[in-house]
């Protein structure tokens, strides 16, 4: 099945799906025309495979099974958030068009972020990102698709990632030695018992009217999630005003403003602070690059 959905004047494809790593995530992939791909479950329990791909005007979408309309519109509405279509980045556009250091994301007319469906998602990947090799997050991705997903009936070894419910009857046992999580079994246990029972609510998040501090603090509340995961999280729900200090910011930023000294967390803050709810954002998308 084939449908269009419309897009932002100021929307790039390509640019979103390699915002970040997440396209290379099970059951995220990329097409060989610099499309979208995924495996997902709708509402319904229909699971089928998708794909994105940009057209003169707008997107167009092509599924691997036929659709009702309730599962279009289902469906629609979560590539809609996937690609962040609704997000209107012009006034950020306006502020980093006079930075040398954001000049081409804004030409490219990126600046939007990949996200998964569902929130439960980019929590467990984030989760899976932290202390670690990326080849290692990936690989611990890639056992939880495979492992607990559920088939694309059209090409079985198409798997969408696992469900809370479903990941909530796994063991921490078979986390720990099967999927190779380490320390973070736990929580990725802890975490798809909470949303299965109903306990968390993590879609809420999306339309969440609290202030950013306070969704921080509630994001905070879930095991396995620190300052650099709700960092993340937060720009993943629209939110730019933290960033996500980690090892590599500390690296950057050391090199970039401070002549390679070593810096702290405080001045990794304090050096985007000035770009008050869009600081996360400009981090996110610095040209880090050496000057030539």
């Amino acid at each position: 099945m084939i449908f269009n959905l419309p897009a932002p004047a100021s929307f790039n494809l390509p640019a979103v799906i390699r915002s970040h790593g997440w396209y290379q995530m099970s059951p995220f992939g990329e097409t060989a025309e610099h499309g979208l791909a995924y495996v997902i479950r709708l509402g319904t329990g229909k699971v089928l495979h998708f794909t994105v791909h940009a057209e003169s005007v707008g997107l167009r979408v092509d599924t691997s099974a036929p659709l009702e309309a309730g599962e279009q519109a289902e469906l629609s509405s979560a590539i809609s958030w996937m690609l962040a279509l609704e997000q209107d980045l012009q006034e950020f556009y306006l502020l980093a068009g006079a930075e040398p250091k954001l000049t081409k994301m804004v030409e490219r007319k990126a600046g939007r972020v990949l996200r998964s469906p569902a929130l439960f998602e980019d929590v467990i990947r984030t989760i899976l990102t932290t202390n670690t090799l990326w080849k290692h997050t990936l690989r611990m991705c890639r056992e939880l698709t495979m492992r607990y997903g559920e088939p694309s009936p059209d090409d079985l070894s198409q798997r969408t990632f696992p469900n809370p419910e479903r990941l909530a009857s796994v063991t921490i046992a078979e986390l720990t030695e099967l999927c190779r999580m380490g320390y973070r079994a736990p929580y990725v246990a802890e975490l798809s018992q909470r949303v299965a029972t109903g306990e968390l609510d993590l879609e809420a998040y999306k339309t969440s009217p609290l202030p950013t501090p306070e969704l921080r603090k509630q994001l905070m509340g879930i095991k396995g999630v620190g300052g650099y995961a709700a960092a993340n999280l937060l720009m993943l729900l629209g939110r730019y005003d933290y960033v996500p200090v980690d090892s590599w910011a500390l690296k950057v930023v050391g090199n970039e403003f401070y002549g390679g000294e070593k810096v702290t967390p405080a001045q990794v803050l304090a050096t985007f602070e000035k770009w008050g709810k869009w600081q996360g954002l400009v981090y996110f998308f610095w040209d880090w690059s050496p000057a030539p």
